[in-house]
């Protein structure tokens, strides 16, 4: 009776101490510089992850965040996650949703896509940006996995990808979709005054004719919010075998709703948790706006009356974690990593 009690004991003391863990983690943020894979120069990306580290303020691309530069990871294993942002746009748009994803416990690497970004378009309508994209992503995932920082504290689990608007059509890719470039020439023209999708009236640059669509076996789960989809007929999907969860706001005024994230989730072979958002547009999904940035960039920090970005953004939290820590397994804490290091050990 007394064994089993103190079995009990340290069974508890063991839960508190790893709650205790992951409600004292703060967001890290580690600068990496990786290679772009379409032509071999210098590419930028944020990682996020847990720390222990004392957070500050900074602002990056005029977002205020509160991260640990550089502080040192948190001891445990964690999920690998990787973000994919908007086209023109940056991944400091949903920082809020990088560090609520740091603090529960995954390391969330975020690219900058190169020649399509806020602040270099030179790449918008291409082929090298379709197909250079996932590719950009998967060299991010190597990195990360290679990085000093990050690569000990990594599990070796399959990967997540979070897609915002055109980092839809990305991840979508990695996870085993061929676009179809022949369903963005109809569609534009059916729709020519779609100027976000049809500014090169339906016919991507052919800048680099010898990429494809590459998929990423390491790919084991995908969130998507507002995606870019509509190059992906049902037989185009027919390769996409993880689980999906998929955000839309009803009243999209970039993303035409009905031809993206509302026949995606009809034609994914499994079926995905789609939620659409009432009166949500689509930059709902971007993080709420300061006085600077609304006066600077004003359309993109109002929402139609009624919705209230805050709120949309806590359940956006709390059901991205979920969603992956089912997809993909949670994080393994210290003392939970420190008893299974001994068998991987023997194994290897």
């Amino acid at each position: 009776m007394k064994t089993s009690r103190c079995v009990l004991a340290v069974l508890l003391f063991a839960g508190l101490l790893a709650q205790a863990q992951a409600s004292s983690w703060v967001a890290g943020l580690h600068h990496m510089t990786l290679t772009d894979p379409v032509d071999e120069r210098p590419m930028q990306a944020l990682a996020f992850y847990p720390s222990q580290g004392t957070l500050h303020n900074i602002r990056i691309d005029g977002y205020p965040v509160d991260v640990a530069e550089e502080a040192p990871v948190a001891l445990g294993q964690f999920p690998l996650l990787v973000l994919s942002h908007g086209n023109t746009g940056s991944p400091l748009a949903l920082h809020y949703l990088a560090t609520s994803l740091a603090r529960e416990g995954f390391v969330v690497v975020a690219v900058i896509h190169p020649g399509d970004n806020a602040r270099d378009h030179s790449r918008l309508g291409t082929l090298s940006n379709l197909y250079g994209r996932p590719l950009q992503v998967s060299a991010a995932i190597t990195a990360a996995r290679e990085d000093a920082l990050l690569g000990p504290y990594l599990n070796d689990g399959k990967v997540g990808v979070i897609g915002y608007s055109a980092g839809g059509e990305t991840a979508l890719i990695l996870s085993g979709g061929q676009p179809d470039l022949d369903r963005l020439r109809q569609y534009c023209l059916e729709r020519p005054t779609d100027n976000d999708a049809c500014k090169t009236h339906g016919v991507l640059i052919a800048d680099r004719s010898e990429l494809a669509p590459k998929a990423d076996a390491r790919v084991g789960a995908v969130m998507l919010m507002a995606p870019l989809s509509l190059m992906f007929g049902r037989h185009a999907l027919a390769g996409v075998k993880v689980p999906a969860l998929i955000y839309s706001g009803d009243s999209d005024q970039l993303v035409a709703v009905d031809r993206n994230a509302e026949a995606l989730a009809r034609k994914l072979p499994v079926t995905p948790d789609y939620r659409l958002l009432a009166g949500a547009g689509h930059f709902v999904f971007m993080a709420r706006c300061d006085d600077e940035q609304r006066t600077r960039m004003a359309a993109l920090c109002k929402d139609a009356e009624g919705v209230d970005r805050r709120h949309i953004h806590h359940s956006l939290q709390q059901d991205t974690a979920a969603f992956f820590t089912q997809a993909l397994g949670g994080p393994e804490h210290a003392e939970r990593s420190a008893a299974t290091a001994a068998p991987r050990q023997q194994q290897r």
